[in-house]
């Protein structure tokens, strides 16, 4: 009985140096993450309670509150973000199922095509879309060459522009999942599904599509919260007239010197990111998010 208490007290011992010489090793990855995350978050939500008297006071949320440009300045931010994310899924998903569908070698050289763009700076993709889309752009010229309409029309500096601009820049996060979450679908349940005498369009609906709703899911996600936080393409795309949150925060601080304000604003699009992404865990492993909506 003594060895035994013995021997339990030795592995006990033992399982308290690993632990330690785990945290040992982790303890710089601890502290870059407290560096860089954890103490700039800390002092966001500091500031955000900070008044104009430089004391405690709630006056940044009760501004937000008040005033109704505050309230619309939330609402079209997930207005876009909504509207950016449903253009996404319903080009994304199609070219998705086409690559999924091609031999693994083509589908991968399709693939570049779609990451392409990562390899170009995304303001020069904002102000590439603003030459294009301007009154005397390429897009204009060509309508009015085609006879599609007789004179320019305005398709930049309003939401219509900024939702083109966005959603060429964020549709590779959502095909990207989708055609992962594809590739993995076993194509023997088609094959069977058609044994059993299930349509084409049948069994893409019954079988294939609720298989790749997982890394559609993840894709729509991932949109979405990136949209929430854009700033250059709406504020050059939209012209001033279709007004972000992210600008927001921008204008208080460069035009009103408000670090108040803007971490109040900072914190608000913080916490509402967070409730987005506990009520998504509900649906979905959060970590399928970053492995593609893999099963």
């Amino acid at each position: 009985m003594a060895a035994t208490d013995m021997n339990a007290a030795g592995l006990r011992r033992d399982e308290r140096l690993e632990r330690l010489k785990l945290f040992g090793l982790s303890s710089p990855a601890l502290i870059l993450v407290l560096i860089i995350l954890v103490l700039p978050v800390g002092w966001l939500f500091y500031v955000s309670f900070v008044g104009a008297n430089g004391e405690f006071s709630l006056e940044n949320y009760e501004r937000m509150i008040k005033r109704k440009s505050y309230i619309r300045i939330f609402m079209t931010t997930f207005q876009v973000s909504l509207l950016t994310t449903a253009l996404c899924i319903l080009i994304g998903y199609p070219l998705a199922y086409f690559l999924s569908q091609l031999p693994r070698r083509l589908a991968n050289l399709c693939l570049i095509t779609v990451l392409l763009p990562f390899w170009t700076s995304l303001l020069v993709r904002t102000y590439s879309w603003l030459v294009l889309l301007q009154k005397r752009g390429l897009v204009n010229e060509w309508a009015i060459g085609m006879g599609l309409w007789d004179e320019p029309i305005k398709i930049v500096h309003n939401m219509t522009g900024t939702l083109i601009g966005m959603v060429h820049i964020m549709l590779p996060f959502l095909i990207l999942p989708v055609y992962g979450a594809m590739r993995a679908i076993n194509q023997d349940y088609m094959k069977a599904a058609a044994n059993l005498g299930a349509s084409p369009r049948r069994a893409f609906w019954n079988v294939f599509f609720p298989l790749s709703t997982p890394g559609l899911f993840a894709g729509s996600l991932m949109v979405f919260i990136l949209c929430l936080g854009f700033f250059v393409t709406p504020a050059v795309l939209g012209g001033g007239k279709v007004i972000m949150v992210s600008m927001k925060i921008v204008s208080n601080i460069e035009l009103f010197v408000n670090w108040g304000a803007a971490s109040a604003l900072g914190v608000v699009l913080l916490v509402a990111t967070m409730v987005i992404l506990w009520v998504a865990s509900k649906f979905l492993r959060l970590e399928q998010i970053t492995s593609g909506g893999g099963h």
